[in-house]
């Protein structure tokens, strides 16, 4: 099994969330920032996670990502699904026309170890759920930091305003200006 970064990536994402979900829905900027993934890239998958029902999303001021069940309900196996990850360890798909001969009706010497090894994959990973990997992190000591206030597009900065001057704007309206004299 190949698993891509697109799979590494959604379960990265996906711990992020659920850590900090319980003060608010979760921004994908703000998971982008703290994983150094790309926010389009984020986008994407979890366009996908809540086409599968393990994300909501909320709109507007204050919104973002939470999860959609428990994170004891949602597996690894089943993020990785979602995001279109291949839990496939066969060169052939699993298909079992690794081979086109008629000899080995198609498959090759190796095909039943690597399909015994994506069912071994896929069982583990559906033992495996976002809340275990989110108590793993919390063991370890990752200190999850209080949801920032809500910042508004309203810089705390004055705003300074041009002074508005009434005078010619071009050489030619101050051409005009002096020769109505």
């Amino acid at each position: 099994m190949r698993l891509t970064t697109k799979g590494r990536f959604a379960v990265t994402a996906m711990i992020d969330l659920a850590l900090r979900e319980t003060h608010g829905p979760v921004t994908l900027a703000g998971i982008s920032q703290r994983q150094k993934i790309s926010l389009s890239y984020l986008e994407q998958l979890f366009g996908k996670l809540r086409r599968f029902n393990i994300v909501d999303s909320t709109r507007g001021p204050g919104g973002g990502y939470t999860l959609a069940r428990k994170s004891e309900e949602i597996s690894v196996a089943d993020i990785i699904v979602a995001v279109d990850e291949p839990l496939d360890a066969t060169q052939c798909g699993g298909k079992g026309n690794c081979h086109s001969d008629e000899e080995n009706h198609g498959r090759c010497m190796t095909h039943d170890l690597w399909t015994a090894l994506n069912v071994r994959m896929v069982e583990f990973l559906q033992s495996v759920s976002l809340q275990k990997l989110v108590d793993d992190q919390l063991a370890k000591g990752l200190l999850v930091e209080e949801k920032p206030m809500h910042k508004r597009a309203i810089s705390s900065a004055p705003v300074v305003k041009p002074i508005r001057v009434n005078a010619p704007n071009s050489v030619f309206a101050l051409g005009n200006a002096f020769g109505k004299s």
